[in-house]
Formats: structure tokens, sequence, C-alpha cells
């Protein structure tokens, strides 16, 4: 329980990456707050269970991440955190030059800004105590790029950039600031994916998986929630003190080539 006494607020966290941070935070010892843009019965079923579970304080707080007041709202209704996941994010496929506006602006809010509505509330706090993680999950997309994925590559090199700032602007503080950056998981935004490129490419299911998403991920399997949530808790340990301002690639090679 390495984690006990800290607060953690993950944001997008009912399902996916998100959820997988916040289980692995809550088996840590972390009270955990998770959090997405609906309220309903099976929210707070969900916080309910993984409380029961691990052990440690779970709540659900409500928070759309497209709007900043609500971002900033979250920080604050959870009374600060000790550790920031800035998880919530959205995909659309589409070519530049017939992509939804509406789609750009909801991916760079969500994504994006986001991060830096949570993170301006965050800090504060976490300078008062004199220790503070700040973790951003970004995504291979952070440091590569992929066609017809303009707004989330847009997004996710900001999240590196924001990760950079952040990490600088604390330094010294007890304060560190990283991104993670996955290749494919599975979960259901990449799911939701899937079809979108049988189109585009013309292929089978099985295809799509073998030949256009793992086709850059030399190890030839998807990463697991699993693994980025104990990539989280690592840059919470002291081992990562003096781990900030970096990307930690968990793609399976993707990066390396």
């Amino acid at each position: 329980m390495a984690l006990k006494g800290k607060r953690a607020i993950v944001t997008g966290s009912n399902s996916g990456i998100g959820l997988g941070v916040a289980v692995e935070l809550a088996k840590a010892g972390a009270e955990v707050v998770i959090n997405s843009f609906t309220d309903t019965p099976e929210d707070h079923a969900l916080a309910a269970k993984l409380a029961a579970d691990h052990g440690v304080p779970v709540r659900y707080i409500r928070a759309d991440m497209s709007k900043g007041d609500d971002c900033r709202a979250l920080i604050e209704q959870a009374g600060g955190c000790d550790i920031l996941v800035n998880n919530a994010g959205i995909q659309f496929v589409a070519p530049i030059d017939e992509f939804p506006v509406e789609r750009w602006d909801a991916i760079i809010a969500i994504n994006l800004s986001s991060a830096f509505h949570t993170t301006a509330a965050a800090l504060p706090g976490m300078r008062a105590k004199g220790w503070g993680r700040v973790i951003n999950v970004a995504s291979a997309h952070g440091l590569t790029a992929s066609p017809f994925k303009s707004a989330y590559v847009a997004a996710k090199h900001g999240v590196v950039g924001l990760s950079k700032t952040t990490a600088l602007e604390c330094a010294g503080q007890g304060i560190t600031c990283n991104a993670i950056c996955p290749g494919y998981v599975l979960t259901p935004i990449v799911e939701k994916q899937i079809p979108d490129q049988m189109k585009v490419h013309n292929m089978s299911r099985e295809d799509v998986i073998k030949n256009v998403m793992l086709s850059r991920q030399p190890s030839g399997d998807f990463a697991t929630v699993e693994q980025i949530g104990g990539t989280a808790v690592f840059l919470c340990s002291d081992a990562a003190a003096q781990i900030t301002g970096t990307t930690i690639s968990v793609d399976g090679g993707w990066t390396a080539m």
C-alpha cells in the first residue's frame, strides 16, 4: 500500500485505460476519484465496487472534460489531489480536408485543454504539500503520426509539450510531470476505431488488427490497461522521483522503428 494517504484523480476513468489506472492506484493504497461525463447509478456502483475490492475510499465525480469550468470544478469537488492522471480522450478518423470542425474542437478540448485546466487547478495544492505527481496519458501518437488522425495526433503532441512545461515549472518543488505514451491498447476507444479502419482500408477486422493497427507495434500484441496502470504507479513511487518532463512509451516497440 505504497500510496496510502495519497488522493488520486483519474479523468475519463469509468472504462478503458482510465479504469485500469484507477484500479492499479487503488491496489497501491491511494484514495481514488474516478470520473466521466455521465452520472448514472452504474458510475457510482463502479466506485463502490472498487472501494470494496481494494479497501480504499473511491468516489465518482461527474465532470464534462470538454468544459474548462467542469475540469477545474472536478479538482475542487475532490478536495484537491496528490496524484492527477489526465486520461480523458476521444477519437475521430477522417482526412484533414473532410474533418468535421466540431470533431476537431471536441478532441482538442477533451484530449488536450482538459489537462491544462485540471493541472492548473491541482498544482497549488500540490505545491502547498511539497509533493505531487501529474501523469498525462498521451499516446504513441504524441511522438509520431498516422494519417486521418489530425486532431488526435495534434492533441497528443500537445499533451507531451504540456507535460514538459509542467515539469519545468514544478522542478525542485517535489512535483513531477510525465507522459505515458501507450501504443494500441484494446479498449472501447480502440474498438470503435476498428470499423472505421475496416471501411478506410477495405479490410476484415482481423486484417485491420494485424496489418493496420499492430503493423507498427513490433511485439504483435496489444498493451494492457494493467500495464499502463502499473506504469502510473511506478511514476508515483520514490524510484521515479527524478523522472520528470519525459515520456514513457508502452507501445511494444512502435516508436523504436
